[in-house]
């Protein structure tokens, strides 16, 4: 259903809204029926008492004073007498619960000979016939005493208990959807490599306790990743002393000059595979987010790799919009995809750096022509430590570039594709 909202918020609401509506017609139902007796038997005797006292004013009356009576009637209470007519054309009494418990009323009372219709002759209103010793008679009634009024008093107390229901249960479905989406807003930070402030740790006992063990969790998180950084950095630490001293070693032995070179290509992978390692576990939110120039950084990365003999062509478009971003993940997240693009491609092809906007979102790109990567295994390799099997017995790495261009991707807003 597309047009039904997918926010809980809105769902829980509209759903309580429902049943509020439901329940106010149910209970107008309910009274309804409950008041269709008593209001059937009330309006009952009224026209019995009418009719009644109609009967008795003309027979105690004058001959002489019967018209001034019956125009008094007329006038005051809209009540006309008419004499009953053998060729009357009578409409059958509609089939209202009201009118027929109303019409079995009043013949109890008055005799099952009596008849009531709501027209006579093409004359509306409330229609009671009666008899004087031989005679029949019809009184006819405005048929406002039949219906009840509603005061519009009644209508608006109405709404405005409906309006204040339905703004509590507001007020209730958004105090348990807020926190939810503040400890989803929350998560996705964490996801994106940040770490957000804790979260409030008061409201109901159920929230309180949820985002209680959240800042538990965020807590030991930043704990067990801090230590990382500390093992990493210690181990890189202690490893490229020795490293140096191998280095060192190596360049004053009497080894020939390929065993040389050998031995040092292999120290400057190990000191590479290092270098990976503290560049995962480094955190780059402790740097400040810069106003940052696409097109003036796409430019100073190609520079970098020309001096060191790399064959980089740059395809800048037109003026990029300024991006509020972290410049040196940025240079990380480019240096980790140019050395990934050389080392894989070769150096007979040159790696292009391009940049653009499309729909309304920023990107970058660095270009090869190499083998490629399969589709399938796309996902997998920006997995830490993951490598193609193909390349593993060919290629040296620690499998962790991917990673890190992710990670700095998803920090800022973004993703690897």
């Amino acid at each position: 259903m597309s047009g039904f909202p997918r926010t809980l918020l809105w769902r829980v609401f509209l759903l309580v809204a429902l049943l509020q509506l439901l329940a106010v017609l149910a209970w107008s139902a309910i009274y309804r029926h409950f008041a269709l007796e008593p209001r059937a038997r009330q309006t009952a005797q009224m026209v019995v008492s009418v009719i009644n006292l109609t009967r008795t004013a003309l027979l105690t009356a004058a001959p002489s004073l019967r018209r001034e009576l019956l125009q008094e009637l007329s006038e005051r209470e809209g009540i006309r007498i008419y004499p009953a007519e053998d060729d009357d054309r009578i409409a059958p009494l509609p089939d209202d619960a009201l009118l027929q418990r109303i019409a079995a009323e009043v013949r109890r009372q008055l005799g099952a000979p009596t008849r009531l219709t709501l027209e006579r002759d093409e004359m509306s209103g409330l229609w009671i016939s009666f008899a004087i010793d031989e005679d029949d008679y019809w009184v006819m009634m405005p048929r406002e005493r039949l219906e009840q009024t509603f005061p519009a008093q009644w209508l608006g107390w109405g709404v405005a208990a409906l309006g204040l229901s339905l703004l509590g249960a507001y007020l209730i479905v958004f105090g348990v959807t807020r926190p939810l989406k503040r400890l989803a807003r929350a998560a996705a930070t964490i996801s994106s490599g940040r770490w957000p402030p804790p979260l409030p740790e008061r409201g109901a006992g159920e929230i309180a306790l949820v985002n209680q063990g959240f800042n538990q969790m965020m807590h030991d998180l930043q704990q067990v990743d801090h230590d990382r950084q500390l093992i990493l950095a210690g181990i890189s630490h202690d490893l490229r002393t020795p490293l140096t001293r191998l280095r060192l070693g190596i360049e004053i032995s009497d080894l020939d000059a390929s065993e040389r070179v050998a031995m040092n290509e292999d120290i400057e992978e190990m000191d590479r595979v290092i270098g990976q390692f503290l560049a995962f576990a480094r955190n780059d939110a402790g740097e400040p987010a810069q106003t940052v120039d696409g097109n003036a950084l796409l430019q100073e990365m190609a520079d970098r790799y020309r001096r060191r003999g790399a064959s980089i062509e740059i395809r800048l478009a037109a003026p990029l919009p300024p991006i509020a971003a972290r410049p040196l993940a940025l240079r990380r997240l480019l240096a980790n995809l140019i050395d990934n693009a050389l080392h894989h491609a070769g150096d007979e092809h040159a790696v292009e750096l391009a940049g653009g906007v499309t729909d309304g979102r920023f990107f970058l790109e660095v270009r090869d022509r190499g083998p490629g990567i399969p589709g399938e295994q796309c996902a997998r390799l920006k997995r830490p430590f993951t490598r193609l099997d193909a390349a593993r017995s060919h290629h040296s790495g620690a499998g962790l570039g991917l990673a890190i261009v992710d990670r700095i991707a998803r920090a800022h807003g973004g993703g690897l594709d």
